[in-house]
Order: structure tokens, then C-alpha cells, then sequence
């Protein structure tokens, strides 16, 4: 292991940062990277063909089901399936592509799809609408090849559009609700955002609070209403999440761990993992690696 979770970024070169790849290429291409845990500057759109992989997102064994989609938010941790037995293809893209104005932000952030506020990552899809995305797919691929002009951003942007209305639709028909709009959503979608950002600077909830200009008290009531979890237990629960993946993705001792995560006192981040996962760090790190 290394003392980083390997980061991927999008092709700098790439004047459009969108891209559609076969997964057969890919996993040939960058197997190296792709089994090892990684995460990435952008989002991931996956589209399963006649394949049952399981892929693993935070920890999560994700089992596949032919002709279905997988969305993964950027920054989160994931590996392919040691086999690589992949058919299909993968859509990918950045916030510099996608979320030019605030508007498209805000509809990234509060969306059903890539948001893990709405469950199950996935979409389960008989062949023919499966069909259909991949046809958008296939225009993605042939718009990007058309030499460039002053359309092309926006009609590539209009078709990504497309699919994830599509993919919500989809998702809607298949039990899922959208979480509901205004003041609540606004201010917990806030506060996670900035919570990303400043985990390991910032962990009292008085803290974003007074960035967001609102009470703990009102914090709370929309974190409640969103998630059913307090203020206090996301910001656990995104250390936490932190500490376990560099446990078990990277060589870094202790010390240095909570180092990383903010901890001035390697005695005190040991307490703190351990009230909080019934395990301490270097049980926890075993665990894992006995698997």
C-alpha cells in the first residue's frame, strides 16, 4: 500500500472534460489502476451490458445486474472487481464540464442519482430501455469526434442533460423519491458541501453553522428533516469514513493518520475512532486486512 488513496484525474489535455469509454479498453488499458481502491476529480456513469461484476464503492460490495447503471459521485472510493470481467461502457464527466452556472450546481448536488442521501446507486433496466441511453451514449461519442465549433459544449451538455433526466425518470419509477426542495434541503446540501471541504479543520457544528449564518438549533432541524441524523453525527460520520479508507487503503501509521484527519493528539483520535466504532484503529486496520 502507499501512504495515499491513489487519485485519478480527468485527461488534462481534454479540451471538453466529458468522455465516453468501452469498458473492455479501459480495463485493458488501466487495469493496474482500477483494481486498486482510487478515487477521482470526476463523476462516473456506468453502463452494464452482459455482465454481473461486483464492484466496490466505500467499503460497499455493489453487486451488478445486466443492463442496469451505476452512478458514483467524484471523490468517492472505489475499486473494480479483481476479474475485470466488464462489458459495457462507462460516461464520464467534471463539475468544469457539467456545472456552469448555479443552477446546474445545484441540480448536480440535489440529484436522486449520484447524491448518497438517496440509497441504492443503481438502476435496473430491461434491454430495450437500456437501449436508450446508450444511444445518447453513441451521440456523446460523435458529437465529441465533429471538429470544434461554438456549439458543441452546449449540445454536449444538452445530451448529458438528457440522460440524467432519463436516469431519474427511471429511478422515480422504480420506488425513489426526490428529497424535497427548499429551505431544509438547501441548508443540509450546504452544509455537507462545506463540510467536505473542512473535515479535518473543522469539527464542532457551531462551526458551519456560523458560515452558513443560521443557529445550531435550525442546523439541526434541517439535518434532521433531510437525513434523520444531527449535525454532530454527519460530521462523524464523514471522519470516520475518512479514517477507515486511509486504514485500510494506505501504509500510514496511527499518528500520521490522525494527523491527517486533524488530530494534534494520536491518544485522543484512538478514543475518538473507537467510542465511535466500538473497535480501535489498529483493530479495525486488521480486520480489513485478514479479508
Amino acid at each position: 500500500m502507499a501512504d495515499e488513496i491513489k487519485k485519478l484525474t480527468f485527461k488534462r489535455k481534454a479540451e471538453l472534460q466529458i468522455e465516453v469509454v468501452p469498458l473492455k479498453i479501459l480495463t485493458t488499458v488501466s487495469k493496474e489502476h482500477l483494481i486498486i481502491p482510487h478515487r477521482t476529480n470526476f463523476y462516473h456513469i456506468f453502463l452494464f451490458e452482459n455482465c454481473q461484476p461486483t464492484h466496490i464503492v466505500d467499503f460497499e460490495p455493489i453487486d451488478i445486474q445486466p443492463y442496469s447503471l451505476l452512478f458514483i459521485d467524484k471523490d468517492r472510493v472505489h475499486q473494480f472487481d479483481l476479474m475485470l470481467k466488464y462489458e459495457g461502457q462507462v460516461l464520464i464527466f467534471t463539475d468544469d464540464f457539467f456545472s456552469t452556472t448555479e443552477t446546474d450546481t445545484r441540480f448536480l448536488r440535489s440529484s436522486i442519482l449520484f447524491n448518497d442521501l438517496a440509497g441504492k446507486p443503481t438502476i435496473n433496466l430491461n434491454k430495450i430501455d437500456f437501449e436508450k441511453f446508450i444511444h445518447i451514449c453513441e451521440s456523446i461519442t460523435k458529437e465529441l469526434d465533429l471538429p470544434a465549433d461554438n456549439s458543441k459544449q452546449i449540445l454536449l451538455k444538452n445530451l448529458l442533460h438528457n440522460f440524467l433526466l432519463l436516469s431519474e425518470r427511471e429511478k422515480r419509477k422504480q420506488g425513489y423519491t426526490e428529497l424535497k426542495k427548499g429551505a431544509d434541503l438547501d441548508y443540509t446540501l450546504l452544509f455537507r458541501d462545506l463540510l467536505e471541504s473542512n473535515f479535518t479543520q473543522l469539527k464542532s457544528v457551531n462551526d458551519y453553522a456560523k458560515i452558513i449564518c443560521i443557529s445550531e438549533k435550525r442546523l439541526g432541524q434541517a439535518t434532521s428533516k433531510v437525513l434523520g441524523k444531527s449535525p454532530k453525527e454527519i460530521i462523524t460520520d464523514r471522519i470516520l469514513l475518512e479514517a477507515k479508507r486511509l486504514l485500510v487503503h494506505t501504509n500510514l501509521s496511527i499518528k500520521e493518520l490522525g494527523q491527517e484527519l486533524g488530530f494534534e493528539d494520536p491518544a485522543y483520535f484512538v478514543r475518538y475512532f473507537k467510542k465511535n466504532t466500538e473497535a480501535t484503529p489498529v483493530e479495525f486496520r486488521a480486520t480489513y486486512l485478514e479479508r
